[in-house]
Protein backbone atom coordinates (compact mmCIF):
# COMPACT_ATOMS: atom_id res chain seq x y z
CA UNK A 1 0.00 0.00 0.00
CA UNK A 2 2.89 2.70 1.11
CA UNK A 3 4.34 1.92 -2.02
CA UNK A 4 1.72 2.30 -4.06
CA UNK A 5 1.34 5.65 -3.20
CA UNK A 6 4.59 6.23 -3.22
CA UNK A 7 4.50 5.56 -6.90
CA UNK A 8 1.52 7.88 -6.95
CA UNK A 9 2.89 11.11 -5.96
CA UNK A 10 6.30 10.25 -7.88
CA UNK A 11 4.57 10.49 -11.44
CA UNK A 12 2.19 13.44 -9.87
CA UNK A 13 5.54 15.36 -9.27
CA UNK A 14 6.70 14.22 -12.72
CA UNK A 15 3.82 15.34 -14.13
CA UNK A 16 4.22 18.66 -12.47
CA UNK A 17 7.50 19.05 -13.72
CA UNK A 18 7.26 18.29 -17.08
CA UNK A 19 4.15 20.75 -17.12
CA UNK A 20 5.59 23.83 -15.82
CA UNK A 21 9.05 23.21 -16.96
CA UNK A 22 8.68 22.60 -20.39
CA UNK A 23 6.70 26.10 -20.81
CA UNK A 24 9.79 28.31 -20.96
CA UNK A 25 11.70 25.90 -23.82
CA UNK A 26 7.96 26.54 -26.26
CA UNK A 27 7.90 30.09 -25.55
CA UNK A 28 12.03 30.36 -26.30
CA UNK A 29 11.15 28.58 -29.71
CA UNK A 30 7.96 30.37 -30.28
CA UNK A 31 9.84 33.98 -29.97
CA UNK A 32 12.46 32.74 -31.93
CA UNK A 33 10.84 32.84 -35.22
CA UNK A 34 8.36 35.66 -34.42
CA UNK A 35 9.43 38.97 -35.49
CA UNK A 36 10.47 41.30 -32.81
CA UNK A 37 8.88 44.29 -35.08
CA UNK A 38 5.90 44.65 -36.93
CA UNK A 39 6.82 43.81 -41.27
CA UNK A 40 6.58 46.45 -43.53
CA UNK A 41 5.14 46.16 -47.20
CA UNK A 42 3.27 47.71 -50.07
CA UNK A 43 0.19 46.35 -52.13
CA UNK A 44 0.05 47.39 -55.57
CA UNK A 45 -3.09 47.36 -58.22
CA UNK A 46 -2.19 45.77 -61.20
CA UNK A 47 -3.09 48.10 -64.35
CA UNK A 48 -4.87 46.31 -66.32
CA UNK A 49 -7.71 45.88 -63.97
CA UNK A 50 -10.50 48.49 -64.41
CA UNK A 51 -13.26 49.48 -62.28
CA UNK A 52 -17.21 48.61 -63.61
CA UNK A 53 -18.56 51.65 -65.09
CA UNK A 54 -22.10 52.81 -63.68
CA UNK A 55 -24.14 54.99 -65.79
CA UNK A 56 -25.05 58.25 -64.87
CA UNK A 57 -29.17 58.45 -64.91
CA UNK A 58 -30.64 62.48 -64.74
CA UNK A 59 -33.90 63.99 -64.66
CA UNK A 60 -34.46 66.96 -66.55
CA UNK A 61 -38.07 69.05 -65.46
CA UNK A 62 -38.31 71.77 -68.27
CA UNK A 63 -40.93 74.33 -69.22
CA UNK A 64 -43.01 73.33 -72.32
CA UNK A 65 -42.52 75.48 -75.03
CA UNK A 66 -45.73 74.81 -76.89
CA UNK A 67 -48.69 73.18 -76.32
CA UNK A 68 -47.72 70.36 -78.70
CA UNK A 69 -45.58 69.57 -75.81
CA UNK A 70 -48.07 69.95 -73.19
CA UNK A 71 -50.66 67.60 -75.07
CA UNK A 72 -48.10 65.05 -75.77
CA UNK A 73 -47.25 65.03 -72.13
CA UNK A 74 -51.02 64.54 -71.24
CA UNK A 75 -51.33 61.84 -73.37
CA UNK A 76 -48.45 60.10 -71.73
CA UNK A 77 -50.15 60.02 -68.62
CA UNK A 78 -53.02 58.88 -69.99
CA UNK A 79 -51.65 56.17 -71.84
CA UNK A 80 -49.14 55.14 -68.40
CA UNK A 81 -52.63 55.13 -66.33
CA UNK A 82 -54.80 53.16 -69.38
CA UNK A 83 -51.86 50.59 -69.01
CA UNK A 84 -51.84 50.24 -65.45
CA UNK A 85 -55.73 49.48 -65.54
CA UNK A 86 -55.50 47.54 -68.40
CA UNK A 87 -55.92 44.14 -66.46
CA UNK A 88 -59.18 45.16 -64.81
CA UNK A 89 -60.33 46.67 -68.47
CA UNK A 90 -59.79 43.52 -70.30
CA UNK A 91 -61.39 41.51 -67.45
CA UNK A 92 -64.14 43.74 -67.19
CA UNK A 93 -65.17 43.82 -71.13
CA UNK A 94 -64.98 40.87 -71.91
CA UNK A 95 -66.35 37.22 -71.14
CA UNK A 96 -63.59 36.52 -68.23
CA UNK A 97 -66.32 38.08 -66.12
CA UNK A 98 -68.58 35.36 -66.95
CA UNK A 99 -66.67 32.00 -66.99
CA UNK A 100 -64.96 33.14 -63.52
CA UNK A 101 -68.32 33.53 -61.61
CA UNK A 102 -69.78 30.66 -63.25
CA UNK A 103 -66.88 28.06 -62.46
CA UNK A 104 -66.87 29.44 -58.88
CA UNK A 105 -70.45 28.66 -58.76
CA UNK A 106 -69.99 25.04 -60.00
CA UNK A 107 -67.18 24.51 -57.23
CA UNK A 108 -69.66 26.12 -54.40
CA UNK A 109 -72.63 23.90 -55.80
CA UNK A 110 -70.51 20.58 -55.40
CA UNK A 111 -69.59 21.98 -52.02
CA UNK A 112 -66.00 21.83 -52.79
CA UNK A 113 -63.95 24.19 -50.12
CA UNK A 114 -60.41 23.72 -51.20
CA UNK A 115 -60.62 22.01 -54.65
CA UNK A 116 -59.83 23.11 -57.24
CA UNK A 117 -58.24 26.41 -56.11
CA UNK A 118 -59.31 29.39 -57.21
CA UNK A 119 -56.39 29.94 -58.84
CA UNK A 120 -56.80 27.04 -60.79
CA UNK A 121 -60.09 28.22 -62.12
CA UNK A 122 -59.43 31.60 -62.77
CA UNK A 123 -56.40 29.69 -64.93
CA UNK A 124 -59.09 28.27 -66.52
CA UNK A 125 -61.25 31.31 -67.32
CA UNK A 126 -58.60 33.24 -68.44
CA UNK A 127 -58.14 30.43 -70.85
CA UNK A 128 -60.74 29.97 -72.67
CA UNK A 129 -61.24 33.74 -72.54
CA UNK A 130 -58.20 34.22 -75.00
CA UNK A 131 -59.88 30.95 -77.11
CA UNK A 132 -63.39 32.53 -77.12
CA UNK A 133 -62.18 36.26 -77.81
CA UNK A 134 -59.09 35.61 -80.56
CA UNK A 135 -60.91 36.97 -83.31
CA UNK A 136 -61.43 40.05 -81.65
CA UNK A 137 -57.97 40.26 -80.34
CA UNK A 138 -56.77 39.75 -83.66
CA UNK A 139 -59.15 42.47 -85.25
CA UNK A 140 -57.29 44.73 -82.82
CA UNK A 141 -54.04 43.81 -83.55
CA UNK A 142 -54.55 44.04 -87.12
CA UNK A 143 -56.31 47.50 -87.66
CA UNK A 144 -55.05 49.40 -84.17
CA UNK A 145 -51.41 47.73 -83.14
CA UNK A 146 -49.90 46.70 -86.32
CA UNK A 147 -50.82 49.94 -88.27
CA UNK A 148 -49.73 52.09 -85.23
CA UNK A 149 -46.15 50.07 -85.01
CA UNK A 150 -45.53 51.07 -88.66
CA UNK A 151 -46.63 54.60 -87.53
CA UNK A 152 -49.43 54.42 -90.73
CA UNK A 153 -52.00 55.92 -88.23
CA UNK A 154 -52.19 58.33 -84.79
CA UNK A 155 -52.68 57.36 -81.62
CA UNK A 156 -56.73 58.88 -81.59
CA UNK A 157 -57.12 56.71 -84.93
CA UNK A 158 -55.66 53.58 -83.39
CA UNK A 159 -57.91 53.78 -80.07
CA UNK A 160 -61.01 54.04 -82.42
CA UNK A 161 -59.88 51.10 -84.23
CA UNK A 162 -59.01 49.23 -81.30
CA UNK A 163 -62.16 50.16 -79.48
CA UNK A 164 -64.45 48.77 -82.45
CA UNK A 165 -64.50 45.49 -82.31
CA UNK A 166 -64.24 45.14 -78.77
CA UNK A 167 -67.36 47.68 -78.78
CA UNK A 168 -69.21 44.91 -81.36
CA UNK A 169 -68.77 42.00 -79.39
CA UNK A 170 -70.33 43.85 -75.97
CA UNK A 171 -73.01 44.60 -78.10
CA UNK A 172 -73.63 41.33 -79.45
CA UNK A 173 -73.86 39.65 -76.27
CA UNK A 174 -76.57 42.15 -75.59
CA UNK A 175 -78.17 42.27 -78.48
CA UNK A 176 -81.56 40.57 -77.03
CA UNK A 177 -81.29 42.57 -73.64
CA UNK A 178 -80.74 46.38 -73.90
CA UNK A 179 -82.58 47.47 -70.46
CA UNK A 180 -79.43 48.08 -69.24
CA UNK A 181 -78.50 50.71 -71.92
CA UNK A 182 -81.86 52.01 -71.93
CA UNK A 183 -81.32 52.53 -67.54
CA UNK A 184 -77.69 54.14 -68.50
CA UNK A 185 -78.88 56.33 -70.81
CA UNK A 186 -81.60 57.68 -68.80
CA UNK A 187 -79.45 58.08 -65.99
CA UNK A 188 -77.06 60.18 -68.07
CA UNK A 189 -79.87 61.71 -69.44
CA UNK A 190 -78.86 61.22 -72.87
CA UNK A 191 -81.43 60.71 -76.41
CA UNK A 192 -82.52 57.43 -76.94
CA UNK A 193 -80.10 56.18 -78.94
CA UNK A 194 -81.22 54.92 -82.58
CA UNK A 195 -77.93 52.83 -83.56
CA UNK A 196 -74.81 51.40 -81.81
CA UNK A 197 -72.88 53.91 -82.80
CA UNK A 198 -75.21 56.40 -80.62
CA UNK A 199 -73.85 54.61 -77.22
CA UNK A 200 -71.26 56.10 -75.98
CA UNK A 201 -68.38 53.56 -75.01
CA UNK A 202 -69.20 55.02 -71.02
CA UNK A 203 -72.50 53.36 -70.76
CA UNK A 204 -71.65 50.21 -73.05
CA UNK A 205 -69.21 49.07 -70.12
CA UNK A 206 -70.86 49.29 -66.76
CA UNK A 207 -74.33 47.90 -68.80
CA UNK A 208 -71.80 44.87 -70.54
CA UNK A 209 -70.50 44.21 -66.63
CA UNK A 210 -74.61 44.29 -65.49
CA UNK A 211 -75.27 41.99 -68.35
CA UNK A 212 -72.92 39.61 -67.65
CA UNK A 213 -73.60 39.36 -63.64
CA UNK A 214 -76.92 38.78 -64.46
CA UNK A 215 -75.98 36.28 -67.11
CA UNK A 216 -73.75 34.55 -64.64
CA UNK A 217 -76.38 34.44 -61.84
CA UNK A 218 -78.79 32.63 -64.45
CA UNK A 219 -76.54 29.90 -64.89
CA UNK A 220 -75.27 29.41 -61.76
CA UNK A 221 -78.77 28.96 -60.57
CA UNK A 222 -79.41 26.74 -63.28
CA UNK A 223 -76.60 24.59 -61.96
CA UNK A 224 -77.23 24.77 -58.61
CA UNK A 225 -80.78 22.72 -58.96
CA UNK A 226 -79.44 19.31 -59.53
CA UNK A 227 -77.12 19.17 -56.88
CA UNK A 228 -79.67 21.08 -54.16
CA UNK A 229 -81.75 17.86 -54.93
CA UNK A 230 -79.54 15.39 -54.17
CA UNK A 231 -78.74 17.61 -50.79
CA UNK A 232 -82.76 17.23 -50.08
CA UNK A 233 -82.63 13.82 -50.74
CA UNK A 234 -79.87 12.77 -48.73
CA UNK A 235 -80.69 15.42 -45.74
CA UNK A 236 -84.08 13.43 -45.80
CA UNK A 237 -82.48 10.02 -45.46
CA UNK A 238 -80.26 10.88 -42.95
CA UNK A 239 -83.47 12.09 -40.57
CA UNK A 240 -85.23 9.12 -41.15
CA UNK A 241 -82.49 6.93 -40.15
CA UNK A 242 -82.71 9.36 -37.11
CA UNK A 243 -78.55 10.41 -37.76
CA UNK A 244 -79.53 13.97 -37.51
CA UNK A 245 -76.03 15.04 -36.19
CA UNK A 246 -74.30 13.54 -39.30
CA UNK A 247 -73.64 16.76 -41.53
CA UNK A 248 -75.87 15.78 -44.79
CA UNK A 249 -72.88 17.58 -47.03
CA UNK A 250 -70.20 15.12 -45.92
CA UNK A 251 -72.46 12.37 -47.39
CA UNK A 252 -74.25 14.09 -50.29
CA UNK A 253 -70.72 15.20 -51.75
CA UNK A 254 -69.58 12.08 -53.01
CA UNK A 255 -72.71 11.57 -54.79
CA UNK A 256 -72.56 15.33 -56.45
CA UNK A 257 -69.22 14.34 -57.63
CA UNK A 258 -69.52 11.06 -59.21
CA UNK A 259 -73.18 12.81 -60.80
CA UNK A 260 -70.73 15.27 -62.08
CA UNK A 261 -68.19 13.11 -63.51
CA UNK A 262 -70.86 10.55 -65.27
CA UNK A 263 -72.07 13.42 -67.19
CA UNK A 264 -68.86 14.51 -68.07
CA UNK A 265 -69.54 17.67 -66.13
CA UNK A 266 -66.31 19.82 -67.37
CA UNK A 267 -66.76 19.13 -70.87
CA UNK A 268 -70.61 19.81 -71.10
CA UNK A 269 -70.08 23.36 -68.48
CA UNK A 270 -67.15 24.55 -71.02
CA UNK A 271 -69.47 23.53 -74.49
CA UNK A 272 -72.41 25.40 -72.68
CA UNK A 273 -70.04 28.61 -72.10
CA UNK A 274 -68.96 28.76 -75.29
CA UNK A 275 -72.02 28.33 -76.66
CA UNK A 276 -73.33 31.17 -74.47
CA UNK A 277 -71.05 33.31 -75.62
CA UNK A 278 -70.84 32.41 -79.48
CA UNK A 279 -74.43 32.10 -80.89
Amino acid sequence: MKFNKLKKVFFLALLIVLTFGSQPIFAQSQNQNFPNQPAQGTTQMNQNVRGSGVPNIAVQITEPQSGREVAFSVRLLLLLTILTLAPSILILVTCFLRFSIVLDFIKRALSLQQVPPTSVLNGIAFFMTIFVMWPTFTKVYDNAYKPLSENAITIEEAYHEAEAPLRMFMYGQMAGDTSYIKMFMNMAKLDKPNTLADVPTYILVPSYILHELTVAFKIGVILYIPFIIIDMVVASILMAMGMMMLPPVQISMPFKLILFVLVDGWGLLTQQLFNSVIR
